[in-house]
């Protein structure tokens, strides 16, 4: 808004004055353009393995747990579960607990979970749901650039190594996409500073949703589908889960959290029994 106050120019010259006039058109003009573009939208491209397509990140949840190792190690209580959304968003209720991190894993030198074990064909969750697994696949690396955003590539290549990541798509009785990634780190204070710097930009993902391939008989969500995202450590392990409908739909998204959370918990508990292993 322009300072139509007569003193406000009191003390300035004519040509100061005028500039700031200018300054001030200029300002208004510059505010009106950015009011009348479109919000920026990150466009993915295609995982060559399952099809990447992106989806505006909407909540996410953390918990970090690590296996009781060195019990003489210092050990780092980690960050309490958060959740964060939009203002359009729902509120996702209450978060699961975090649990203390031992700085030294049982499962050091192993290498990651084998894909089968840690995606099985069916996982039936506690609650009775059971979740059927359509496709999976180890990546080539932890930093294809067609499944994992440039932000988590740099965490990841400023790590001490990553031992491999596997990716799954699971639906439920009612075809609800559910994708998960798993990321096995050489060092399990890696896990814990991966997942608490991805958790600082809730706004941001880093990790693509698969699109179900023909056979599946799911259909390709749109790039605007609502998606609910959550990450969950386990050792040397980060678990990276996101949620979609089926009809790809930005509501009810308390709702999506509660169907996402038995899947990730399942998981999470199969991963965590295998990092405690010695």
């Amino acid at each position: 808004m322009r300072n139509n106050d007569p003193g406000a120019g009191q003390g300035k010259s004519d040509d100061e004055q005028w500039d700031d006039f200018v300054k001030s058109v200029a300002m208004e003009e510059e505010a009106h353009r950015r009011a009348s573009e479109p919000p920026p939208k990150r466009v993915w491209p295609r995982n060559a393995a399952l099809a990447v397509g992106a989806a505006a990140l909407t909540v996410l949840g953390i918990e970090v747990t690590q296996p009781s190792g060195d019990t003489t190690a210092p050990a780092a209580q980690t960050s309490a579960p958060v959740t964060a959304a939009p203002a359009a968003a729902e509120s996702t209720g209450a978060a699961p607990t975090g649990r203390t991190a031992s700085n030294a894993p049982a499962a050091a030198g192993r290498p990651q979970i084998p894909l089968d074990q840690v995606f099985p064909a069916e996982v039936k969750a506690a609650d009775g749901t059971v979740y059927t697994k359509v496709g999976s696949a180890t990546l080539a690396s932890c930093t294809e650039p067609d499944s994992v955003g440039p932000r988590l590539i740099a965490l990841i290549k400023a790590s001490k190594g990553c031992l491999g990541e596997q990716i799954a798509l699971y639906k439920d009785p009612q075809n609800n996409q559910f994708n998960l990634a798993l990321f096995t780190m050489e060092d399990p204070v890696d896990t814990v500073h991966l997942v608490t710097q991805l958790s600082m930009e809730f706004e941001d993902f880093e990790v693509g949703a698969q699109a179900p391939p023909p056979a599946s008989g799911l259909p390709v969500l749109p790039a605007d589908s609502g998606m609910v995202q959550a990450f969950s450590g386990a050792g040397r392990a980060m678990l990276a889960t996101l949620g979609q409908w089926s009809d790809g739909r930005g509501t009810d998204r308390q709702q999506l959290v509660d169907r996402l959370t038995p899947l990730q918990t399942a998981v999470g508990k199969t991963v965590f029994a295998y990092e405690s292993q010695r």
